[in-house]
């Protein structure tokens, strides 16, 4: 994971990063920042666990949470997007997911996570679908987030 996260500040040099972290509770933020001179690209994240911080704190629109739930790429995509204009960051980087012990009302099954990624010219985001228990789940969850930096960065 250190090398991952080495190789994400590399990509990223001269530009700022952003996390919006729901299902990993911060994990992005933490394997970032034990990179020894990380602060020189990562600025810092949103741990928006609830739906109300994703609206309140991102500017998730709340018909938006309603229609498609928070585990969803339209949900992702703004929480990067809101994180990207909250924090002023050049790259932003977003995850959404449930990572057990149950589903949602939305059908998605445990393993579901959103992954968004929101920079000047563009906000997308990709869904996964991850197995093993809810530790595995995040632990994947944060190596797939770190990759999609690098696979449009790097």
């Amino acid at each position: 994971m250190m090398t991952l996260c080495s190789d994400v500040l590399k990509a990223l040099q001269g530009k700022t990063l952003a996390t919006a972290e729901s299902c990993t509770g911060g994990g992005i933020g933490a394997a970032l920042t034990a990179v020894p001179g990380a602060s020189k690209v990562y600025v810092g994240g949103v741990i928006s666990y609830t739906n109300d911080v994703k609206n309140r704190v991102l500017g998730v629109d709340q018909a938006v949470l309603d229609k498609h739930g928070a585990v969803s790429s339209p949900v992702a995509g703004a929480m990067a997007s809101g994180v990207r204009k909250l924090m002023k960051c050049d790259v932003a980087v977003s995850v959404t997911g449930l990572a057990g012990p149950g589903g949602d009302d939305f059908g998605n099954p445990v393993g579901t996570v959103c992954i968004g990624y929101a920079d000047k010219h563009q906000t997308f985001a990709k869904k996964y679908l991850f197995h093993g228990n809810r530790d595995d789940i995040r632990q994947q969850t944060i190596q797939a987030a770190l990759e999609l930096i690098l696979e449009v960065r790097g």
